[in-house]
């Protein structure tokens, strides 16, 4: 199985983050925040609501993940903290638990790339 294109890393402003569906779901199940060239991919799922079949999307918006000055990704749910680059929840009911990581590739040709079955959990 081939790596799944994202988008281009100019996609992305710094700073920012998108939601993406690579295994085409029908919803954005990973989102990736950038800054500067430094990407973070997590799932699109808080770890204090939902279950392992039904996910609780942290958004309230498309690409909507991060607080007003973009220094933590947010749950609109419940309003955790999680810092962008460990994951850590810093701030709310999931406190010490974490977003689950996954793996991005940025290719010489600045294209987003998630490897095959990338932090997609098995079934």
């Amino acid at each position: 199985m081939d790596s799944v294109y994202l988008c281009r890393l100019d996609d992305i402003p710094d700073g920012t983050s998108r939601g993406f569906d690579p295994w085409r779901e029908g919803r954005d199940t990973v989102f990736v925040v950038r800054q500067g060239a430094v990407l973070h991919a997590w799932r699109n799922a808080c770890p204090h609501y939902g279950t392992r079949d039904r996910e609780v999307p942290l958004a309230w918006r498309k690409d909507a993940y991060l607080d007003a000055d973009r220094s933590s990704i947010v749950c609109a749910a419940h309003g955790a903290r999680f810092d962008i680059a460990t994951g850590i929840c810093t701030l709310g009911p999931c406190l010490g638990q974490g977003l689950q990581r996954v793996e991005v590739e940025l290719a010489p040709d600045n294209n987003i790339y998630i490897p095959p079955q990338g932090g997609r959990r098995p079934i």
